[in-house]
C-alpha cells in the first residue's frame, strides 16, 4: 500500500459522503467491481462500473438519508487497503438512525478504486487480504 493509495481511499470516501455521483465515479476505474457480502445486505450483489455505482447509491438513497461512510481504521494489506468502516444513516420512512460496522478490502489500480470486497468483520477482511494481526 502506498500513501497514494490511502489518499485515493480517503478522497473516495469524501466523494461518497457528498452523494454526488460524478464525484464518486471520478475515483473509480471503468471496470470497478464492488461486492457486498450477504451478511451486510438483504440484497447482496456485485456492482460493476458506473451503472453499478449508480444502482448502489440509488438503492441507499431510496431508503435512507443522512448517509455517512466513516473509515475507522485503514490498514496496509500489501497490494490492497483494508478499511474498517462505520456506516450511519436515517431511515426515510421511519426516522430511525441505523449503524453498521463492516470492513472492506479496497484495491487501487492506477490511482482509481478498482475493487471493493466487503466483509461482516474486520477479522474476515484481514484474513481475505492475507494480513495477520
Amino acid at each position: 500500500m502506498s500513501a497514494q493509495d490511502v489518499e485515493v481511499v480517503s478522497r473516495a470516501l469524501e466523494a461518497w459522503n457528498s452523494g454526488v455521483l460524478d464525484r464518486i465515479v471520478a475515483f473509480t476505474a471503468e471496470d470497478f467491481a464492488g461486492n457486498v457480502a450477504p451478511e451486510l445486505s438483504a440484497e447482496p450483489d456485485t456492482y460493476r462500473g458506473r451503472a453499478g455505482i449508480e444502482r448502489y447509491f440509488r438503492s441507499f438513497g431510496e431508503a435512507f438519508e443522512q448517509i455517512r461512510f466513516e473509515a475507522e481504521e485503514i490498514i496496509d494489506a500489501g497490494d490492497a487497503v483494508v478499511v474498517a468502516m462505520r456506516l450511519t444513516a436515517v431511515g426515510k420512512q421511519t426516522g430511525i438512525e441505523v449503524e453498521q460496522r463492516n470492513a472492506g478490502v479496497w484495491t487501487v489500480t492506477a490511482g482509481k478504486l478498482a475493487r471493493i470486497d466487503t466483509y461482516a468483520s474486520l477479522e474476515d477482511a484481514l484474513k481475505a487480504a492475507g494480513v495477520e494481526r
